[in-house]
């Protein structure tokens, strides 16, 4: 197999690398642009808010002719006041807020990119000087907090599965020269697919608890949680893309040497030469040549015994090879 071949060998598990790369990249940029439908489409978390049901009477609101009034309005009037929206999507970096238009989402806001970034309902939804915070059960709150702590810990994993990705891509270069090259690419794979794994598995398993947290909590307020399905399919394709690229890199460091296994004619070592005339094994004498004929002639040997000839164990050849 020569260098076409381990251009081809080393090509399958490149391109599986950088699918998984980009796979990570679509995970990350869900979110960051309210403004684009697609992106929109990407989180870990949805919490549908639009049948929300507050009791006004919850709201801690100083007494007035105004806000006794409020209290006495239908919930789309508290829910004014605190300003909920209809839906909250949970991404890496932030969440985004919308209310439904003809039977779509449309975003309307996407708060600032934070690292270690964890949705706090209490927080966004206004809550904070309000009795209705005092109202979640104590099984949301420690949830809450068991979320914010697998937030930072899910969110430095990302980062270290991106790095090492990027890191896998970089070293596969040298893996199309040597097969020494596609073993130490083969040990940054196994490092990154260990922290998309990881990464991949802290996401489902922690937002899935989330989401139970949310239903069962706030279930009298007809606040609803549900997952992200465009977002862990792509979680989910990395850690699938980066396996692959790993198994076939370790393929590569195995096989696909890169050698050429056509046995060429003549010397091996590559060096160019000619043939020459060589004497002949039974000697040559000067002068005219004396061909004789005849009954009981025969012919001389000039020294060279005829067991010695036959002792050779080849035939002779008139040439040889010389380098130049």
């Amino acid at each position: 197999m020569g260098k076409a071949g381990r251009f081809a060998c080393i090509f399958t598990p490149m391109a599986l690398t950088i699918a998984s790369l980009i796979c990570l990249i679509i995970v990350g940029l869900g979110g960051t642009n309210k403004n684009d439908s697609n992106l929109n489409g990407f989180y870990f978390f949805r919490a549908n808010t639009t049948d929300i049901n507050i009791n006004p009477s919850d709201l801690n609101i100083p007494s007035n002719p105004l806000t006794d009034a409020l209290i006495n309005q239908t919930t789309s009037v508290a829910k004014d006041v605190l300003d909920v929206k209809d839906f909250y999507h949970v991404s890496l970096w932030n969440y985004c807020a919308g209310d439904f238009e003809n039977g779509k989402d449309k975003v309307t806001y996407c708060s600032p990119r934070k690292n270690e970034f964890w949705f706090n309902p209490v927080e966004v939804w206004g809550l904070n000087n309000t009795n209705i915070d005092q109202l979640f059960s104590k099984e949301l709150r420690s949830g809450l907090h068991a979320y914010q702590q697998a937030a930072k810990w899910m969110f430095i994993v990302y980062v270290v599965a991106v790095v090492a990705t990027i890191v896998e891509i970089l070293v596969g270069i040298f893996a199309l020269f040597s097969r020494l090259g596609s073993l130490a690419t083969t040990i940054v794979s196994t490092i990154s697919s260990l922290f998309l794994i990881g990464f991949a598995l802290t996401a489902t398993i922690l937002y899935a608890t989330l989401m139970g947290s949310f239903n069962s909590a706030l279930k009298k307020y007809n606040i609803h949680g549900s997952l992200g399905h465009s977002m862990y399919v792509t979680v989910w394709l990395a850690v699938a893309f980066s396996f692959g690229a790993g198994l076939f890199w370790l393929f590569s460091s195995c096989c696909c040497s890169g050698r050429s296994n056509r046995i060429k004619y003549g010397d091996q070592s590559g060096k160019k030469g000619t043939y020459e005339r060589v004497d002949s094994p039974y000697g040559h004498r000067e002068g005219p040549v004396n061909f004789q004929s005849g009954p009981g002639y025969q012919v001389p040997h000039h020294g060279v015994p005829l067991n010695n000839v036959g002792d050779r164990g080849t035939a002779y050849e008139p040439y040889r090879r010389a380098d130049v």
